[in-house]
């Protein structure tokens, strides 16, 4: 199964490229330089000669009807939206290597049995409203209306946020995957790490995907003047949010050798009043945990607001935490595995398999069908950071494995 390699390296660079031009390669959910990467896609989409749309929870979707229609879909993507600064690569890899596989098949005049659908689903990376994996939340079913309610600093609701993508809030039941729905749903990503490019393996069979647990911290002091107020009169939130950034730190460092590592991260941090001469009354910290132990994600951030506690009370600090977001671990599905193993061979390509560190979409999508991902190397194992880089040829080992791997998948598969 032959695929153009010049084309898929070609829509990459021109879609990495729609960036904000003081940050790339920025292009954040729900403002308008991911509309017009969206509009981008959505005419590529077409050109390929994919039926095209937008869904009611702000997927944009490219099919391909197959020779069956009584057999369930395969379904091939991942997202277009990026973290400030980072993801020239990270998500577009997925979702064009899956439309360069749709355009093959079409060219080769090949039927598949199974239709075949390309996602770009809606705000995989954390979004403004304190969200990932909008889209295929939504696909599963998964998005309550506590999360639509969810407002980013200017006062959107996601429901909004949905509507100004395209999206249809109101009728996200007619997006919900039930349960065996999907054939099966294979993703090409970068690894983000170092495994692949230090050991030499062109592709990676992604085994499971972690556990991710995110929570608001609020520690609560008092505001004062900076100049009059006698350090030890503070009420300094900003002293307690540095206590918990450490012991999550420390705690987090500790199980690096352990058989299912923890890693946790404080990445977002709101301070009030947030000036220069002003004691800070309030902090706000967002903490990641992960995991393949799902019981110690759920554990850590509440276990670390606890032992913490009195500490913070002898700074006349109140502390207090609610839950944003829980994942369970995913596995990827053992036939899907198999496809992705078998193919990469078949293409004389070196693989192995290992679990991925990062969430992706096929958490969510796990739920209406068997998952699989294919991972190739990265430079230096960066992601989301400017410096995130791959090689032509590497995108095209990526899109030649997927290739073979629905080939193979269309014909196994009921």
């Amino acid at each position: 199964m032959s695929i153009d390699a010049d084309r898929l390296w070609r829509r990459i660079e021109a879609l990495s490229k729609l960036t904000d031009p003081d940050r790339p390669w920025t292009r954040r959910s729900f403002r308008p330089r991911f509309l017009e990467g969206r509009e981008w896609l959505a005419a590529e989409f077409r050109t390929a000669g994919l039926a095209t749309g937008i869904d009611a929870g702000g997927n944009l979707v490219g099919r391909l009807a197959g020779a069956d229609p009584s057999l369930k879909p395969i379904i091939l993507g991942s997202h277009s939206d990026t973290v400030p600064s980072g993801g020239r690569y990270d998500g577009i890899l997925g979702v064009l290597a899956g439309l360069e596989v749709a355009q093959s098949f079409i060219e080769r005049g090949d039927r598949l049995r199974h239709s075949l659908e390309i996602y770009d689903f809606l705000a995989e990376e954390p979004s403004e409203f304190g969200l990932s994996c909008i889209g295929s939340r939504a696909l599963a079913g998964a998005l309550t209306g506590a999360q639509l309610a969810m407002t980013r600093p200017d006062g959107m609701t996601l429901r909004e946020g949905i509507a100004y993508v395209g999206g249809r809030p109101d009728e996200l039941g007619s997006v919900r995957r039930g349960p065996d729905s999907v054939a099966a749903y294979v993703e090409v990503h970068i690894e983000q790490g170092r495994v692949l490019e230090n050991e030499g393996v062109a592709i990676g069979v992604v085994t499971d995907i972690v556990g991710i647990r995110r929570e608001r911290i609020t520690i609560t002091g008092r505001a004062d003047h900076a100049g009059a107020t006698p350090m030890p009169l503070r009420a300094d939130a900003l002293v307690g949010a540095a206590k918990l950034i450490e012991a999550a730190y420390q705690r987090a460092s500790a199980r690096s050798r352990d058989a299912q590592p923890l890693v946790a991260t404080v990445g977002r941090i709101e301070v009030s009043p947030n000036a220069a001469n002003a004691v800070p009354g309030e902090a706000v910290l967002i903490l990641e945990a992960r995991s393949g132990d799902e019981a110690a994600v759920k554990l850590f951030g509440e276990t670390l607001v606890r032992d913490l506690t009195p500490e913070l009370a002898k700074l006349r600090l109140h502390v207090a935490s609610e839950p944003i977001s829980s994942v369970s671990p995913t596995a990827c599905a053992p036939a899907v595995r198999a496809a992705i193993a078998q193919a990469a061979a078949s293409l004389g390509l070196s693989s192995r398999e290992m679990p991925s560190g990062a969430g992706h979409d096929g958490m969510f999508v796990a739920a209406a069908g068997p998952i699989g991902m294919i991972f190739v190397p990265c430079r230096d194992g960066r992601s989301h950071a400017p410096e995130e880089a791959i090689e032509p040829h590497q995108a095209a080992d990526g899109a030649r494995v997927l290739a073979e791997t629905v080939r193979l998948l269309d014909a196994t598969l009921g």
